[in-house]
């Protein structure tokens, strides 16, 4: 059933991306920042004013360097995180933009690789939840790979419940902690 749910999932977005307008001019220049924090590679290849976050800190999921907010569709990239349901590895529509938006990113630059930290709330055993945050980045990862980024680049860590970055026991907090991390090397 996940196969073929998978596979949906996969055509689906496949038909999306065709259906899609024309790209925007690309030339500007950004500078990834690392995940130990220090200034990665410069690079070219987002459109627009587009900026990538450095995944850590306030707001992570929706700022970019520059610390504009983003939230519409031309800022996905600056989204580093992903979002799941409760005991779900399945991405949500949000969820599945942003993964577009950074294999899209990624085909356009095959040098750059990633990590996908897979991450769960802290509800359910230590093995499962380190099944569950592996199950989400392979999620993740799947659907990069089905546009287009070799599975080279792709490095896929489940740290389960062992990094919350929410601390309480409420949903808002399990909210937080129940997702996948795109870090840019």
């Amino acid at each position: 059933m996940r196969k073929i749910l998978s596979t949906l999932l996969i055509v689906s977005i496949g038909l999306v991306i065709s259906g899609c307008g024309g790209r925007k001019a690309v030339d500007k220049d950004i500078e990834v920042e690392t995940v130990d924090g220090t200034a990665g590679v410069s690079t070219s290849g987002l459109a627009g004013g587009d900026t990538l976050s450095s995944g850590l800190g306030d707001d992570a999921s929706t700022r970019g360097l520059d610390g504009s907010a983003g939230f519409g569709s031309e800022d996905l990239l600056g989204k580093r995180v992903v979002y799941f349901e409760y005991n779900s590895s399945l991405l949500t529509l949000e969820g599945e933009s942003v993964v577009q938006a950074h294999a899209q990113y990624l085909s356009g630059n095959p040098g750059v690789q990633i990590i996908l930290e897979g991450h769960a709330d802290e509800r359910g055993t230590r093995e499962y939840n380190l099944a569950l945050g592996e199950d989400r980045a392979k999620s993740v990862a799947n659907v990069m790979e089905a546009l287009g980024v070799g599975s080279s680049r792709i490095q896929i860590v489940s740290y389960g419940e062992e990094r919350p970055v929410a601390l309480g026991y409420d949903e808002a907090a399990f909210a937080l902690n129940r997702r996948v991390e795109i870090l840019y090397q």
